[in-house]
């Protein structure tokens, strides 16, 4: 560790090792080769002049890169694809000749990106599915317990938890429907030439449409894409890095949300984070428990969701064919999404995997207002009994604020119930009943069942592979 150079903490501290790899100069650089062997390969199958030990001379040093002497090459050249066609033909001198036959650096570029976009999106897939099949079990076990529900952040109707993690649960489906369109939709950017014309590929192959056609066609099903777009400048369209990244970001609005709504109930006291046994909530307050895996899951999400602009902007100023300003941008900003993405989900699972549930201080919390969203049934329990309804409303709208001074003013218990009791026109009520908290809730533990059942179990029975991986550990 080089501590005078800044390193990128979601690599040291965020990320998984499997997110970083996917991002990591061995790979980018391999796939490159990768590609270099696909394009030499198809261009012999339709009949250019380069012998199978040539290619197999690139096959052998695929991952076999000499960083330092691409490096070298680097800074006397000022292009890094350049660089690394020195490099690769340095390891490879019978093949030297026939690198990058035809090709523009964006045949490596932008065809080593799309295939890493393509990797990363299945790992984000399964670490998604994660967070919800975790979320999912958690409705499950608490789909009937009553708690407070809030509009506007004031207390309203009941709800149960497990409802409420269903609502948490519902944001990430309606995510991987998303995510599985961008998987289905990526494509190859292809064999397309310097400016998308596949000029240079026509000249090798004399004119032949079809050779061309076919040349684009092999290579992409060389690299695993049953298909190229269509059209493309010299890179594919930069709309398609806007849209993976948005895709990205709607996973962090869905986690920013749930992540938020779980600050606010360990605050309340009702709902914890998990908290190691020896884990420090504040350097100063020892008796501190902080939710600090959801303050950085909000705070990655946030940044994530910054980083969509910077890809739409990308894509709106690629003048005429393309324009180099994309690519130092690009660099930072794909990586970077996929990787805050990875350590999101990391959090999210591990937190809905060992969330706290303290159905007491719920309860407490949950009767403090019950007396006053009971009163509508109180009034109908007193009209059934033979009173006038004006005049019990009128009862209730007076002990009603006056209880919330009370409330407000003192600082003393809800004394509601109390006063209504002490009415006469009240007298024939079941109190009791009328505080009864399954009586508010509807149908929200039938609720949890029927989601459960029509749209969690698909998703298990759909991707069982991803769910039978090891949980992926929280870093720091």
């Amino acid at each position: 560790m080089n501590v005078e150079v800044y390193e990128n903490p979601l690599i040291s501290r965020y990320a998984s090792a499997e997110m970083s790899r996917l991002w990591s100069p061995q790979t980018k650089h391999s796939t490159w080769r990768r590609l270099w062997v696909a394009l030499a390969e198809s261009e012999q199958e339709l009949g250019l002049d380069i012998s199978c030990a040539q290619i197999q001379e690139l096959r052998l040093a695929v991952d076999n890169i000499d960083f330092a002497a691409a490096a070298k090459y680097e800074r006397e050249l000022r292009h890094d694809v350049m660089a690394h066609i020195h490099a690769y033909g340095d390891r490879c001198p019978n093949a030297r000749r026939i690198i990058h036959l035809g090709a523009t650096s964006c045949f490596v570029t932008d065809n080593s990106e799309l295939i890493q976009m393509r990797d990363s999106l299945q790992l984000i897939r399964k670490r998604l599915v994660g967070v919800i099949d975790a979320l999912a079990g958690f409705a499950k076990d608490y789909r009937s317990l009553p708690c407070l529900g809030f509009t506007h952040l004031q207390p309203a109707q009941p709800t149960t938890v497990g409802k409420r993690a269903a609502l948490w649960c519902y944001d990430l489906v309606l995510d991987l429907e998303e995510l599985e369109h961008r998987i289905a939709q990526l494509k190859f950017r292809g064999v397309k030439g310097t400016t998308g014309t596949q000029a240079t590929f026509m000249q090798l192959f004399h004119g032949d449409h079809g050779k061309v056609a076919e040349l684009d066609r092999l290579v992409a099903q060389k690299m695993g894409f049953e298909s190229s777009y269509p059209v493309t400048g010299q890179t594919y369209s930069r709309k398609i890095d806007a849209q993976v990244i948005d895709m990205l970001g709607g996973i962090s609005q869905s986690a920013h949300k749930a992540g938020t709504d779980l600050r606010i109930l360990q605050s309340r006291k009702e709902i914890e984070e998990p908290f190691e046994e020896k884990q420090i909530g504040s350097s100063a307050m020892a008796y501190k428990r902080n939710p600090m895996r959801c303050e950085r899951m909000c705070g990655l999400s946030r940044f994530v969701l910054s980083l969509a602009s910077s890809a739409q902007q990308t894509a709106a100023t690629q003048w005429m064919e393309r324009t180099l300003d994309d690519s130092a941008n690009r660099r930072l900003v794909i990586p970077q999404a996929f990787l805050a993405t990875d350590a999101i989900l990391i959090l999210y699972r591990d937190v809905a995997h060992r969330l706290v549930v303290y159905p007491q201080v719920i309860n407490r919390h949950l009767l403090e207002e019950l007396p006053f969203m009971a009163t509508e049934e109180i009034l109908m329990a007193g009209v059934e009994a033979g009173g006038d309804r004006q005049d019990l409303h009128e009862h209730i709208r007076r002990h009603s604020q006056a209880a919330a001074r009370q409330v407000k003013e003192h600082g003393l218990a809800n004394d509601l119930l109390e006063r209504l009791q002490q009415e006469p026109d009240f007298a024939n009520v079941d109190f009791r009943s009328a505080l009864d908290p399954m009586r508010y809730i509807g149908r929200a533990p039938e609720q949890v069942d029927d989601f459960l059942k029509h749209i969690i179990e698909p998703i298990r029975v759909k991707y069982k592979s991803d769910l039978d991986q090891p949980v992926e550990a929280v870093r720091v």
